[in-house]
């Protein structure tokens, strides 16, 4: 039973009442009454505010003297030590390995794993000296090295209580998660048993978190490999491994078109919803320092407004955080702080420029998005036609346990171990200088390619800026979640009718034998549109890029492409377009 001073309500200093979910939590907490007690809940759910209710009322039935949270960044100790002051709970965030002593008036401290993992047996001492909660926040890093397990498990062995939360998918390797329990699966293989589970599809629902729209953008790339050879693919085709990395860091090149065009595509969808949400910001995720000063600029070109830069997790990095927060500046550029816990309610677009693929570095990111504030709002987020990010967008409500026992890679094929390349400032320049001078990037060319929304795809091949991509940057500001499938499914049709219109008013100016005004004004944007739409059939046919060029030609008549006048690669962009429609 429990007793009768058990809340009903969130700790003083809150407002309202618990969530459905964190009471249901709260509840089996107390009922399981467990010493390890594993909490899985979506980004932007309210692990904080169901941690330190739980730490508010241990300490209240005395059953606890003290509490340690670990967090995995500097950032994060503040955040925590602020969110416990709001309940009355004191958490000194400046606890440190060489002063390891805490004060009287502070109730426990917060650390982080690296922390932790440098002098365990500080911590150690710490949980000890006194009966204490220990809450490991994102605790599938007590994963990411053997030594911080080892640390994790040497320090807080000892404690009283152990709560553990995660946001994100487990890690699936060959390393236990310290206080994790494991059982075996119909496989055999160990998995990890949560004891109480809230994910985005239930979060959705209850309106916790916003529904979140994935604008996809594909298109047409070129670049020279370091033997001297130039190559060029359809972002979004079925490319080879190689050729799907190449292209892809093709596109998030600053010196192409692709990102200047997205980014455009993407303010302007900020703009919408700044008609309805007016402090509403946008994130773009960087891949490093370079790209992310580069699209910095770039948006300051678009907006007339400097971008927020966030380089590292480093205090001036936390502080522009804050900042940005506060404000209502349109735009802020990270390399590394997307990583969980980084609280920016506001975000509401998003720009994934990163070539990280892993699907805990993809659940950190997208879950800066989520956060609800008010009835109705939704997210967008903008992504490169990438196979892997694809897969992840489409599943985007699967849940993901940790398991061992499965070696390099996980079933889904999906290599995890990039997680620490992910989370880190992936290209030091002075690391990479030879690997950059091996690789350039020759030019980009976006096109809208769809909106995926509850593992669905939605609208056709478009050219950024065209009414026909604008029926997708102008979806309302506000959307129920249950209202943004018939929305979708009608601006597909009115993109439909739209380009319907176009080409029908092309053949009433006089056709292809009269020059119709070209979707694009020079040669150069034609063979880029072209090249495009012939990496789309090619996908949908199977035949080599070559093979479509050929037949092409036979078709309409005219030289090879580099010889082709407008009007002859304009016959054979409108032959493509009514193919790769159907």
């Amino acid at each position: 039973m429990l007793s009768p001073s058990y809340p009903q309500r969130a700790p003083r200093g809150t407002a309202g009442a618990l969530r459905a979910w964190q009471q249901e939590a709260l509840d089996q907490f107390f009922e399981q009454n467990k010493r390890d007690f594993l909490v899985a809940a979506t980004p932007g759910a309210g692990k904080t505010t169901f941690a330190l209710t739980v730490a508010r009322e241990l300490r209240h039935r005395g059953e606890i003297d003290r509490i340690v949270v670990v967090c995995p960044t500097e950032h994060l100790k503040t955040q925590w030590a602020d969110a416990a002051a709001r309940v009355s709970i004191r958490l000194d965030p400046e606890f440190s390995n060489q002063s390891p002593y805490l004060a009287r008036h502070y109730h426990g401290a917060v650390v982080t794993y690296a922390q932790v993992a440098v002098k365990s047996s500080v911590h150690r001492k710490l949980v000890a000296d006194a009966r204490t909660l220990v809450i490991l926040d994102e605790v599938h890093h007590g994963g990411d090295a053997l030594s911080w397990g080892d640390a994790i498990r040497d320090a807080y062995s000892v404690a009283t209580r152990r709560l553990l939360l995660s946001g994100t998918p487990f890690r699936s390797d060959d390393a236990p998660i310290p206080f994790v329990e494991y059982l075996p699966d119909e496989q055999g293989l160990r998995t990890s048993v949560t004891d109480y589970n809230y994910g985005y599809g239930r979060a959705l629902e209850d309106g916790v978190v916003r529904p979140v729209l994935f604008h996809v953008y594909s298109g047409h790339m070129k670049w020279r490999t370091k033997m001297g050879d130039e190559l060029e693919a359809f972002l979004g085709q079925d490319n080879t491994k190689d050729v799907t990395s190449q292209a892809w860091r093709t596109a998030l090149d600053p010196e192409g078109e692709w990102m200047p065009a997205v980014l455009r595509s993407a303010d302007l969808r900020l703009t919408e919803i700044r008609h309805h949400v007016p402090d509403a910001g946008g994130l773009v995720i960087a891949t490093d320092q370079t790209n992310a000063r580069a699209y910095a600029r770039m948006l300051k070109e678009i907006t007339g407004q400097p971008a927020t830069i966030v380089l590292s997790d480093e205090a001036e990095a936390s502080r522009r955080i804050e900042q940005f927060s506060e404000s209502t500046s349109r735009w802020m550029v990270a390399v590394r702080m997307v990583s969980e816990g980084v609280d920016v309610p506001r975000l509401a677009v998003g720009v994934y420029a990163t070539s990280s693929s892993t699907p805990l570095f993809f659940a950190q990111a997208i879950g800066r998005f989520v956060r609800a504030r008010r009835k109705g709002e939704a997210a967008s987020v903008f992504l490169p036609q990438v196979p892997v990010l694809m897969e992840l967008a489409h599943e985007m409500e699967k849940q993901r346990d940790h398991v061992l026992d499965r070696g390099e890679k996980d079933a889904d094929g999906l290599d995890d171990s990039l997680l620490d390349a992910a989370e880190r400032e992936e290209k030091a320049s002075d690391e990479l200088m030879e690997e950059e001078f091996s690789f350039q990037s020759l030019g980009s060319v976006a096109h809208f390619d769809s909106v995926v929304f509850d593992g669905k795809q939605f609208g056709q091949l478009a050219t950024p800026g065209t009414e026909e991509e604008l029926e997708f940057i102008g979806l309302p500001g506000l959307l129920e979640p249950e209202h943004v499938h018939d929305l979708l499914m009608q601006r597909q049709a009115r993109q439909s009718r739209h380009r319907s219109e176009r080409e029908k008013r092309e053949q009433e100016s006089g056709g292809v034998g009269s020059l119709p005004e070209p979707l694009h004004r020079t040669l150069k944007e034609q063979r880029q549109l072209l090249n495009s739409l012939v990496g789309v059939y090619a996908n949908q046919t199977g035949d080599p890029h070559g093979t479509v060029h050929a037949w092409l030609r036979r078709t309409c008549g005219g030289p090879p492409v580099a010889q082709a006048t407008v009007a002859q690669l304009q016959a054979r962009i409108d032959v493509l377009r009514k193919r790769v429609r159907r």
